[in-house]
């Protein structure tokens, strides 16, 4: 449940072209279309690519970043990658100056039939993000606008794919299946203005992103718009990780969500306040309340027209299912060298696992007598959001003792 947006909202470079270059595209010249699948990790979108023809590597699909980033530069060293210059990038203070580069002449495959080439990315001096924390496997980099803007984009949550086609060759849908909906674009980053109800029948209006590289369901700053109010029944808890470190904010519940002729009930929203912690100006945030991210998204299939600046809807068969959150009251993430090692970062003050005794730092080594190393994150955490009165049995590594802790599963929001 962890936000992409939370660690890279706040970093900026200079958003300076770099210099002219011949980019080439090659896509499957039979149908100017081509599928390409990928996995759906902890509802982020994780998509192979073929990094210089050498290196397979995993990036998330980020419909919510305008640029595409490597964040392991080892691999650009390794492969002597020409550096066009040293940029700076500014963290969630926007005072503390980190590094990146920019790296020219990059080609990405993928699949067999659609090739990138001359292409450049933003390679940070060290990994910023640590995405594998949130996932649960290796992440090196994200897939921006830069390169999303070029095709129109259809995401098929069921299927697991993402086709690419040719805009010239592109023919609406039917509109008897997909829906238009009103959207605004703003350095190719797609942006939606939904009606909603915060608290049931106080209508408002939510300027959202709409970001695929985000897995919760929708995050509201609570700074935007001084109309906005708070559902009572809210839990503080961590709600992402900034480059400073761990985010405070609230989770509730948003009452309704609309989105076109689709009304959500109940859904899971995180609430922070960027007044609280940085020093933005809301001209760089493009005035919006806050994001929609895949927890939503994947309720639908998806189509993107960068080109004429038109967003389709689908509503797939999960589109009605219930907003579910966790009830442990556990935030999990996984650590050591190969995301191996689940260690709870955060534990909500008199949640189940908190009365049950368990503390920052607690490493997750079993659960039901499952070692947690043949569970992974994913499963790890989707346990915890299981029916109301579900037992839980944990053995906790804590310093160099054991022992065994057992609560029971219940509502905290």
């Amino acid at each position: 449940m962890y936000p992409k947006l939370l660690l890279i909202i706040c970093c900026w470079w200079a958003w300076q072209p770099v210099a002219a270059q011949i980019e080439l595209i090659t896509l499957d010249k039979s149908s100017g279309r081509v599928e390409i699948p990928f996995e759906y990790i902890n509802n982020f979108i994780v998509v192979q690519v073929v990094f210089n023809k050498v290196f397979p590597l995993k990036f998330i699909f980020d419909t919510g970043a305008e640029n595409t980033i490597l964040t392991h530069k080892e691999i650009t060293d390794l492969l002597q990658v020409d550096y066009q210059r040293k940029i700076s990038i500014y963290g969630s203070d926007l005072k503390t100056e980190l590094l990146a580069y920019v790296a020219a002449g990059i080609s990405m495959e993928f699949g067999e039939h659609l090739r990138l080439s001359s292409q450049s990315i933003l390679v940070l001096e060290e990994d910023y993000f640590r995405f594998e924390e949130y996932v649960g496997t290796e992440i090196h980099g994200i897939l921006g606008a830069d390169i999303l803007r070029r095709f129109v984009i259809e995401i098929d949550f069921r299927r697991r794919v993402i086709s690419f086609q040719d805009p010239s060759r592109f023919t609406p849908p039917n509109p008897k299946k997909f829906f238009q909906i009103p959207v605004e674009f703003d350095r190719y980053k797609p942006y939606l203005t939904l009606p909603a109800n915060l608290i049931q029948n106080q209508p408002t209006s939510l300027k959202l992103l709409m970001d695929s590289g985000a897995s919760l369901a929708l995050l509201l700053y609570t700074h935007s718009d001084s109309l906005l109010q708070l559902p009572e029944n809210l839990i503080r808890t961590n709600i992402g990780h900034g480059l400073g470190g761990a985010l405070e904010g609230y989770v509730g519940r948003t009452a309704t969500l609309q989105i076109g002729k689709i009304q959500l009930n109940q859904v899971i929203t995180s609430f922070h306040d960027l007044d609280q912690d940085y020093d933005i100006d809301n001209t760089f945030l493009n005035s919006r309340n806050g994001l929609l991210g895949n927890n939503i998204l994947s309720r639908f299939s998806v189509i993107i027209d960068y080109i004429r600046e038109k967003v389709y809807l689908r509503p797939n068969r999960d589109y009605n299912r219930p907003f579910k959150y966790d009830r442990s009251g556990l935030t999990v993430i996984a650590a050591g060298g190969q995301q191996h090692d689940f260690v709870i970062l955060n534990v909500v003050k008199d949640s189940p696992a908190d009365l049950a005794g368990l503390q920052k730092g607690d490493e997750i080594r079993a659960l039901n007598g499952v070692p947690s190393i043949l569970l992974g994150l994913e499963n790890l955490v989707s346990n915890f959001q299981r029916k109301v009165g579900k037992r839980v049995r944990l053995l906790i590594k804590r310093g160099e003792q054991r022992m065994l802790v057992e609560f029971r599963l219940q509502d905290i929001i």
